[in-house]
């Protein structure tokens, strides 16, 4: 077990300790009024963590606190990781960015596209081109969630079984099989969608590596780095310092505990989607991988060029997201100024952010409201931790970026 320590004074890397110490008042006034059951979170500059506070509780029943090693369900923050993976298996030439997804994963050959009507009335036509690699990094394959509710093909997913993006008692390959079978809501590579596209990513992973994709986690990105608590299971050890998952009371009454991921045995859906479970420790040691460009205590999963390349916006036109509508895609504040990498989100316009943003800020967010982004133009890293899946949408990122931007000292 490592756990996340602070290891400078705030001044000596730059942030404004009065600013951090009211984030820390600020970000304790939702966990006393029941709207979060506890958090961490935690500033590093230069690498080093500079500020680093956990408070409230993991599970609020057993009165046990969150604690530096407390171990989180990160969600869609498994999102970068799966691509990471894939990344890997590109630079030894083992898969392309433009290979068609079919080439590995046959079901995908004959895709169709969405032309009109819903329901048993829905009318496709042949896809024009093939959905490729880099079209499920940047979720422009055509793919969707069932839980949106916004285009007949939502409802087709749904209608096949996909409300939690898995049929029930399905693994990763058998998934795979089900959204293949269902048409694409537009043409791949032309529009933006977050959807089931990192679960197929996954599965490329899978076919290419010959390995279950915990696996080749563990093997290829985990170890490497160190991240002893990153993965898709808790052992008995583990399972004391997992924090318990809410949700919102209908009433308004506060919080309830709800049903969260699989995690105590191996799960029999290996999720690139949403599957992970982590410590700060092991999400610090992955943001540095990306900050320092692939390399981390001299271990070298990445060229820097391939990491420029995954936090790079690679949306149709060069658009940020709002361009192509809003979706429930945990990016809260918003769209506007955002683009879209390999996995990531990227800044592309602070001017048009609703939260003080660097330009060239990369990172994504998990839907039990944990986030982390790197700004490499103040050498920043951020994450926070919370477990709670909100009913509406929640302003906590909003203030941490807010706070953490005006905790940075001027050069």
């Amino acid at each position: 077990m490592a756990v996340l320590r602070q290891e400078v004074d705030p001044g000596e890397a730059g942030l404004d300790a009065k600013v951090l110490r009211r984030l820390d008042r600020h970000l304790a006034q939702y966990v006393d009024a029941g709207r979060l059951p506890g958090f961490l979170v935690a500033v590093s500059r230069g690498g080093r963590v500079a500020h680093l506070t956990a408070y409230g509780h993991r599970d609020l029943a057993a009165g046990l606190p969150v604690e530096t090693d407390t171990l989180w369900r990160i969600y869609s923050m498994t999102k970068p990781v799966t691509s990471v993976a894939a990344l890997l298996l590109v630079e030894e030439g083992r898969l392309g960015l433009d290979d068609p997804v079919a080439r590995y994963l046959p079901a995908f050959a004959d895709a169709r596209v969405y032309e009109g009507g819903s329901g048993d009335a829905v009318r496709t036509r042949p896809a024009d081109g093939p959905i490729l690699v880099r079209h499920l990094m940047t979720h422009t394959a055509g793919l969707t969630f069932a839980f949106y509710h916004s285009h007949p093909v939502d409802a087709l997913y749904r209608a096949a079984g996909l409300e939690s993006s898995v049929p029930s008692g399905a693994d990763l390959a058998e998934a795979i099989e089900v959204y293949a079978g269902l048409p694409l809501q537009f043409e791949p590579g032309t529009q933006w969608n977050y959807s089931v596209a990192s679960n197929v990513l996954g599965r490329v992973v899978e076919v290419v590596s010959g390995q279950p994709l915990d696996t080749f986690f563990a093997e290829r990105i985990f170890r490497p780095l160190g991240m002893p608590d990153a993965g898709f299971e808790v052992d008995a050890e583990q399972s004391g310092r997992l924090a318990e998952l809410y949700g919102e009371r209908e009433d308004g009454g506060g919080l309830k505990p709800i049903a969260g991921l699989p995690l105590h045995g191996r799960p029999r859906f290996l999720s690139g989607s949403g599957g992970m479970v982590a410590g700060a420790y092991d999400v610090h040691r992955f943001m540095e991988l990306l900050r320092r460009r692939g390399e981390l205590d001299g271990v070298r999963l990445l060229d820097a060029r391939t990491v420029d390349l995954m936090t790079t916006n690679h949306l149709p036109g060069g658009a940020d997201l709002r361009a192509f509508g809003s979706r429930p895609a945990h990016d809260e504040p918003g769209n506007e100024g955002v683009g879209f990498g390999l996995g990531v989100s990227v800044v592309i316009d602070p001017d048009r952010t609703k939260a003080p943003a660097g330009l060239g800020t990369y990172g994504w967010t998990g839907v039990a409201t944990t986030a982390f982004w790197v700004d490499p133009g103040r050498d920043l890293t951020v994450q926070f931790m919370t477990q709670l899946r909100p009913r509406t949408s929640h302003t906590v990122f909003t203030d941490l970026k807010r706070f953490v931007h005006e905790a940075v000292l001027p050069d």
